[in-house]
């Protein structure tokens, strides 16, 4: 999984043009994020027809901020730039919740 650059919501929007994507948000400090992040590789591996991409809260408190991001681990979709779908808030979150949520996807 590609992490993300610290950057604003036009330039990190800008990247999603072309494309389907799943952009994970978590941090390191996060307890959740702790336990979903060895199973992402697998959810990677099964879906390969997004690009899955890591945004850092810390390294990017504003633009989730922009795009309303309040709750860790969180995961948004998006289709040539248009977001198709979000699993946002701060529950724990097992791996077959998280396919569901994909393969529910437009």
């Amino acid at each position: 999984m590609r992490k993300a650059e610290t950057q604003t919501k036009d330039e990190f929007l800008e990247k999603l043009s072309v494309g389907r994507f799943i952009i994970y948000f978590g941090a390191d400090w996060c307890r959740e994020c702790q336990y979903i992040r060895p199973k992402l590789p697998a959810i990677e591996n099964n879906f390969s027809q997004y690009r899955f991409i890591k945004v850092d809260r810390d390294d990017n408190t504003q633009l989730c901020l922009d795009l309303n991001i309040r709750g860790l681990p969180s995961f948004l979709a998006f289709n040539d730039g248009q977001e198709i779908g979000r699993f946002v808030n701060g529950d724990l979150k097992t791996q077959p919740e998280i396919e569901s949520w994909i393969r529910h996807l437009k």
